[in-house]
Parts: structure tokens; sequence; C-alpha cells
């Protein structure tokens, strides 16, 4: 019959969000993606399950042989029973009816035929929370089916059978999802084994060694072995500072170590910058540590002597580390302290770590080198390094009671840190008794009381009394 001038057709779906349209004469449907997001969005609740709704009826894949034997859609004898079987799960009115056509058709039913049933159950489960209790047996034995016949699922229906018994609420130690997870874990491709790795010597072992983010995996004995190795040409300005850097940071005071770093700056000193020299210099002055190097202290002095206007930064930093060991040269300090330095210094970024650095210099040439005459730090210039109390006269005592944390101390040893004796040493120049407390005592006390007690007794030693009239 002809539809009448005017009267508009009956209009075409609308596909969702996701789908793909097709052309005339062809059907559409949603896109993987689509599927995977509605799949994935769904919870196990039962109002959430009606979403499962909105995912197309599976369509029959064969990514293999089965003991079935699929056979692709569309070719075949068995492609229009395989396609009758899933219309009428498809149709199914009760969890029943779904097992009775997957049990009563063992010929006809194909791997994605169980993810077209779970799909089914979960439509059917949408509107009823609580199945009856002959439903929970049906639902057992659906579970029981797909165990025995999984082990021929492809990679694709074990996914898709794996969310869906998530989603319907089978719980995930049950054995429903432990066989799906068994078999997706055994379609996954093996781990290829991890690469082989070179044994490393010499300056490769010490550089790997040393560029480990667990640095301290690494004992002393396989850094000295692997420098020990190691031939000349390995042994290049960057394993060095990196070696250094490792024994600074972790407080080692290995002499072996330290007496390399040493040779090596001597050896090299044409070839290095003050930039570098600075991070080899710096493990000496942290783990007051003097090199019996006889070269050492010359081969440094020179290269002040040429480096010194070229990089400011690192010639101070130098100096500082030198300070520690009480090795200061007069050539350098003269050129430190020269005005023409300090102008340059003060339009620079670092302008106020190296006048805190100059101070506390001009404080070591004070106190330690009474024979020097060169120039000083301008007043002007200078930054207070002690507190105020400890530099004014209204200090009222004294002793000076000195914490001695674990962490003052290189490691493994009872040698203070080189910026720790420095400190302690120009407090006793500057007048002060100093009470020194270490941790190892201090952690042996049990509260307030005994605290008091140490400190009346530390005290009582040097003469003086606990309590305001004792200072």
């Amino acid at each position: 019959m002809r539809r009448p001038r005017g009267e508009p057709g009956p209009r075409a779906p609308r596909p969702t969000e996701g789908a793909t349209c097709a052309g005339p004469g062809e059907s559409w449907s949603p896109s993987p993606n689509s599927m995977l997001r509605v799949l994935l969005s769904a919870q196990t609740s039962p109002a959430r399950l009606s979403g499962l709704l909105l995912i197309p009826p599976v369509q029959p894949c064969c990514l293999g042989p089965s003991k079935w034997g699929d056979r692709p859609v569309g070719g075949g004898p068995s492609a229009g029973p395989v396609q009758g079987l899933q219309r009428l799960l498809e149709q199914a009115k009760s969890p029943g009816e779904l097992l009775r056509w997957l049990g009563q058709n063992p010929s006809k039913v194909r791997a994605h035929h169980y993810s077209v049933a779970l799909r089914r159950l979960g439509q059917l489960l949408g509107s009823r929370p609580r199945p009856p209790p002959v439903e929970q047996v049906t639902l057992q034995d659906l579970s029981q089916l797909i165990i025995r016949n999984c082990p021929s699922f492809d990679i694709h229906t074990i996914h898709v059978c794996l969310h869906l018994a998530v989603l319907l609420g089978f719980p995930s130690d049950g054995p429903l999802v432990c066989a799906l997870e068994q078999e997706r874990r055994l379609r996954l491709p093996p781990k290829p084994p991890p690469p082989l790795q070179p044994l490393l010597r010499g300056g490769q072992g010490l550089e790997a060694a040393l560029s480990c983010p667990r640095f301290l995996r690494y004992p002393r004995q396989h850094l000295i072995s692997s420098l020990a190795e190691a031939r000349p040409e390995e042994l290049t300005p960057h394993v060095m500072v990196l070696l250094a850097q490792h024994l600074a940071r972790h407080r080692l005071r290995e002499p072996q170590l330290l007496e390399a770093i040493a040779h090596f700056l001597v050896v090299q000193e044409t070839q290095l910058s003050s930039k570098v020299v600075q991070k080899l210099v710096l493990p000496f002055g942290r783990l007051n540590y003097l090199p019996l190097e006889q070269q050492f202290m010359p081969c440094l002095e020179r290269i002040l002597a040429r480096e010194a206007g070229v990089a400011p930064l690192a010639t101070v930093n130098i100096l500082m580390s030198l300070c520690q060991l009480r090795c200061l040269p007069f050539r350098a300090l003269h050129f430190v302290f020269s005005p023409g330095f300090i102008n340059y210094i003060s339009g620079t970024p670092h302008a106020l770590i190296v006048r805190r650095y100059l101070s506390l210099l001009d404080t070591a040439v004070e106190l330690e080198l009474p024979g020097y005459r060169g120039p000083r730090l301008p007043r002007r210039q200078q930054v207070p390094i002690f507190p105020q109390p400890l530099i004014t006269d209204r200090a009222r005592c004294k002793v000076v009671l000195v914490l001695r944390e674990r962490w003052h101390f290189c490691r493994d040893g009872r040698v203070l840190l080189g910026s720790r004796a420095l400190r302690e040493r120009h407090l006793g120049l500057m007048g002060y008794q100093l009470l020194p407390l270490p941790f190892e005592e201090l952690e042996s006390q049990r509260g307030l009381p005994q605290l008091k007690s140490y400190l009346r007794q530390k005290l009582q030693a040097l003469g003086l009394r606990w309590g305001p009239e004792g200072g």
C-alpha cells in the first residue's frame, strides 16, 4: 500500500552513542568501545544490571577450534542451528530455561553461548534482587556447566564471561570466577625472561654501583674491588665524582677510596675545572679526613690560583672544605677577601650564601690563623655565624651543652663530621667550655627525672651546680 503524500514514514531507530552507522541495506551495531564502556560501568546491584540490556547479543566468534567444532558465522551446515540456539537463549523466561537450552543441545552449544546465557541471566535478575531457592540451585548448575567447558573458550569469550560473572554478583573467590581467571592467565603470553645482566667490572662496575638508587646495597668492599680492577682510562671525572658524592652522602670514611680520589685529583690536575674539583674535595672536609697524598694541598693551591676568578662559588666551596681540615692557603684567602672579589659576588645570585661562607672563613682566620696579615671581610658584609647570646655579654654562663647525635659522626666510627668538629673547635677557641652529651648516654635515660639527674652529674663534674644560681 502506498503511503499518502505528506504523511511521514516510520522513523528509523536512532543509534546510541558510540554506535556504528551502516549504509543502505546494512544493519548497525554498537562499536566495541561502546560495548566495553557499558559493560564496565554496570554495577553488581540489580538496579544497575538493567544496563546490560544495552549490549547487543554477542555474535558467534571463532578464534580457534573447540571440541564442539566451531565454524564461522554464515558458513557450514551448523550455522542455522547455532544462531537458533542463540535466539532461544536470548528469549528465555527463567534461569531454569537457560540451563535446559544449554544442557539439552550439547552438539549446538558454542563458547559464545555461555556469555549470551550470562547476559540474559543478568536481565532476568534485574528486577529480582533475591531469587528463590530453586533458582539458586539453577545458578550453581549453570556455574558448574561453564566451569567444565571454559577450557575450550577463546580469550574474548573468557573476558566477557569473567566481567559478567563479577557483575552478576558471583563471589571473586568463588569457583566460577576463579576458574575463568585461571583460564585467562593461561591465555596470556608468557613473560619473557629478564635479560641477563653482564658482569660489570672495573670502572663500569663502579659506575653501575654508584648510579644505583640504593647506594647502600653495595658494600664498601665491592666499591674497593671495582676501583682496584679499573684501568686508568676507565676512571673518568664522572665516575670519581659519583664516588665522592657517595662517600659524602652516606658518611663513609673509607681511607682507601678517599686516597684514590686524592690521587686522581693530583694526576688529573690540569684537566679538571674548579667546578669538578669542588665535588671531589667535598668528602674530605665533610668526613674530616686529610689524605696522605703529599701533593694534595699544593695541587689544590695551584687550582685555586688558576680558577678563582672563573668560578667564585666553586672557589669558596673548596675553601670551606679546606677550612674544615684546618688547611687554609693564605694566597687564596687574599683573593676571596679582596674588594674586587667581594664586589663581584655581590651582584650574583649566590651573594647571600657566599657571604655566609666568607663570614665563616673570616671567623676561622681570626681564631685559627694568628699569623695572617692579609685583607679581611668588611664588617658590613659579615653574616652572624653563632646565636646572638654566644657572642654578647648577655650570656651568663657556660659552659655550652653540645648534643652529639648519631648522624653527627661518620658512619661506623667515632670521628665527628667536619662541620660539627669545626663548630666545636671555634666555640672552644672563643673561650667556652664544652660539655658533650653523647647520644648513647642520652638514649639510655628513661624519663625526665633520670635526664635531670644525668645533667646534674655532668655539671657537677665541671664544678657547676644545677639550678638558676649555678647558671
